[in-house]
């Protein structure tokens, strides 16, 4: 690691001052992704200002037709949460699968949002869910926040203090697990609410995606029958050793079947498997 300067302030307003003059800071959450990327020698920010400690990004609540989830938030505590549990089930079993226990009980909302890795959990439910991420200087919508590849809206210095996840009628979280990593080779989040479907994929792209054309046909007609004939196009899917872009794109097409099939409670089918032992 480079030599860095390292600062817990005690107030939100005193953490985003360091951030202010120091342009070269990092703020550091969970620091799941920032103390590798530092111990590799991949970054080196001038400071790191800790902000696990502070209140005004903590706490779960929930009311008014939503849920909210301070940015400082762990992923454990998201999982064990009665009110989530009541509210969105399918976020705290989210929640309950990222990576392991030591970075369940480490890793925060806040920091997986704003790293935006591709095959993180979170982004998948806040895109589907229609959440919205407040941060100290707006409110973002979950459709404008993810950008790209380890990009979002979030600009130097702004911080993410909590994020409000819509209460839907139904939602439901299905992935495949790298072995190793316990990322998403291939997630899908299914949200149903009253204005319709919102079908959310992760690990599969360069970042989270809605699937429009799924979600057209479950708007119609919830059911796995539904999507008969629906193929996603592996032409923009990210491809590696592990899982090539047409491997990545028959998950998708599975695991959304099968995410619908429990959500209503229906037997699947698996039809016109491909053959992949021509994938590179």
């Amino acid at each position: 690691m480079y030599a860095t300067h390292y600062a817990r302030p005690n107030t939100l307003d005193e953490a985003i001052a360091l951030l202010k003059d120091h342009p070269e800071a990092r703020p550091l959450s969970g620091g799941m992704t920032l103390i590798p990327t530092l111990k590799q020698r991949l970054a080196a920010p001038s400071h790191l200002v800790d902000l696990s400690r502070l209140d005004e990004l903590r706490g779960i609540a929930a009311g008014n037709g939503t849920i909210r989830i301070g940015a400082a938030t762990r992923h454990a505590e998201v999982a064990r949460s009665p009110q989530v549990a009541r509210a969105v089930p399918a976020l705290s079993c989210l929640a309950g699968q990222i990576a392991d226990p030591q970075v369940r009980n480490r890793g925060t909302l806040g920091g997986s949002l704003a790293n935006n890795d591709p095959a993180a959990d979170y982004p998948s439910a806040v895109l589907g869910l229609a959440a919205t991420v407040l941060t100290t200087r707006r409110a973002i919508a979950a459709d404008d926040y993810f950008l790209g590849m380890f990009e979002t809206a979030l600009e130097p210095g702004e911080l993410i203090v909590a994020v409000e996840f819509p209460i839907v009628r139904q939602a439901g979280y299905l992935k495949y697990r790298h072995p190793a990593s316990g990322y998403a080779v291939a997630g899908v989040f299914i949200a149903l609410a009253d204005n319709g479907v919102r079908v959310a994929i992760t690990g599969a792209g360069p970042c989270v995606f809605r699937w429009e054309e799924a979600e057209d046909r479950l708007s119609g007609d919830f059911s796995v029958g539904a999507l008969d004939g629906l193929r996603l196009d592996p032409a923009e899917l990210l491809g590696d050793p592990h899982a090539p872009p047409r491997y990545r794109a028959n998950l998708v097409e599975v695991q959304t079947r099968r995410l619908v099939a429990q959500m209503t409670s229906a037997p699947v089918e698996l039809r016109n498997k491909p053959d992949h032992s021509k994938d590179e």
